[in-house]
């Protein structure tokens, strides 16, 4: 399993992995891209999305207050469960001319999508009277590969940024008595800082961190060295000097158990239950590592704080998000803008995250994150997720980039390969899939 869908597992009811209940079904769909319309103008809307049955009732009170809104629209719900099964299968709806009418795409698809021009472009319904979600309610950096030449394909429908959670037990059985919040909050929360720490909880038998290897986590370190990964459209992290520094100082971490791959840990001892156990000091994840700490842990031990930089000032961090798209063949595009207007509106992620674990992508709902006072420094979600950034657009834009990169970072972490020689390897793949050699 990819680090991609494996997060995608664990993120399920976060940053849209999960459904919305068809509250207001009841009929049975038809076939073709925009499905039937009902005598009296009622319309059946279909649309798609991945995750768990169980997922879906974290959206029943916006799908109630739709249909109470909208009773001439039909939602039809069709869901797979699976991330692995869903993108190869909205491909081939796509291209057989029989996709939903709105539907979820991840943030390693959206490029494709975009590319091969079968998305509704957004930005005039966006901006016009209808309009429930405005294009200043959202930040720039979460667009990712969702915009291109300027236009807006698809709209991120909730987020979850990339962050460390540590925890305070570990730290202080390690003789580490300053708190990284705090030293956030004073401006000298260094990557030398951090790296200090992680030795200590190495020597003192615990691991360090806690990584999933994707780009979340890579690139943020990348960014904490003040590297560059892609640069006017090539891919530099192999030979910018301090991208590099990043990799070499990942590649070094796993292999002397400084660092651990969350990836690569059994299932009855992954990384929530071993964070939970006081085992490491730093755990990367998002808004739902909260579910893991309290399943196993103690609320009151457990903080946040952003990836770090070289001179402890903020940095672009990476931000999980998928997007609500437009098939651009469905034949009722006015009510497939109601609905993805209305469910990435600010009221919208407000009936849909409020007891979920997704940070807002729009702005004004924030009170999704800062009501529930956890943990004590949530405003740092909010803080990442401001500056932040989804994948590069020049990465989404090809298609199984994102994984072939991962999987052959993974080759390094585990000393499969030697790191120049696999650095070497990264860029030949990077450029051979790219069309960019030399």
């Amino acid at each position: 399993m990819s680090a991609f869908t494996r997060r995608t597992a664990l993120v399920a009811a976060a940053t849209a992995l999960a459904a919305t209940v068809t509250a207001c079904s009841g009929t049975n769909g038809a076939g073709g891209a925009g499905g039937d319309s009902a005598d009296g103008g009622k319309v059946t809307l279909r649309w798609s999305t991945w995750g768990s049955a169980e997922d879906t009732a974290v959206f029943k009170a916006f799908t109630d207050e739709f249909a109470k809104q909208h009773p001439n629209i039909t939602l039809k719900l069709e869901q797979v469960a699976s991330y692995d099964d869903y993108q190869p299968k909205l491909l081939t709806q796509l291209t057989s001319k029989t996709a939903p009418d709105v539907f979820y795409v991840g943030d390693d698809y959206i490029g494709k999508l975009v590319a091969d021009g079968v998305l509704a472009p957004l930005d005039a319904q966006l901006s016009g009277p209808d309009s429930r979600s405005r294009p200043a309610d959202f930040f720039e950096g979460i667009y990712g590969g969702a915009k291109k030449d300027g236009v807006t394909y698809g709209v991120p429908n909730d987020t979850n940024p990339e962050v460390l959670w540590f925890d305070r037990k570990a730290l202080t059985e390690a003789g580490i008595t300053e708190d990284p919040a705090a030293l956030n909050e004073a401006g000298q929360w260094t990557m030398a800082k951090f790296l200090e720490m992680n030795a200590r909880l190495k020597a003192a038998g615990r691991t360090g961190s806690i990584f999933w290897n994707w780009y979340g986590a890579n690139y943020s370190m990348v960014n904490g060295f003040g590297g560059k990964v892609w640069d006017g459209g090539k891919f530099v992290a192999t030979i910018d000097p301090k991208a590099r520094q990043a990799l070499k100082t990942l590649a070094d971490g796993y292999r002397d158990k400084t660092f651990a791959s969350a990836d690569l840990l059994p299932e009855g001892n992954g990384a929530a239950t071993q964070f939970v156990k006081h085992k490491a000091g730093f755990y990367a994840g998002g808004r739902w590592v909260i579910e893991g700490i309290d399943k196993g842990g103690d609320r009151t031990g457990y903080d946040i704080v952003p990836f770090p930089s070289e001179s402890g000032q903020p940095i672009p961090g990476a931000v999980a998000a998928s997007y609500l798209a437009i098939n651009k063949d469905s034949k009722h595009p006015k009510e497939a803008f109601t609905f993805l207007t209305e469910f990435v509106s600010k009221e919208g992620q407000q009936l849909r995250l409020k007891t979920g674990s997704g940070v807002p992508s729009v702005r004004g709902a924030e009170n999704v994150v800062t009501d529930a006072n956890y943990p004590p420094h949530a405003k740092t979600f909010l803080d990442v997720r401001d500056r932040g950034f989804a994948n590069y657009p020049d990465e989404v834009a090809v298609p199984g980039l994102t994984k072939a990169i991962n999987d052959q970072l993974m080759k390094i972490w585990e000393g499969k390969s030697g790191f120049d020689e696999g650095m070497a390897q990264l860029q030949k793949l990077v450029d051979g899939m790219t069309g960019k050699q030399g």
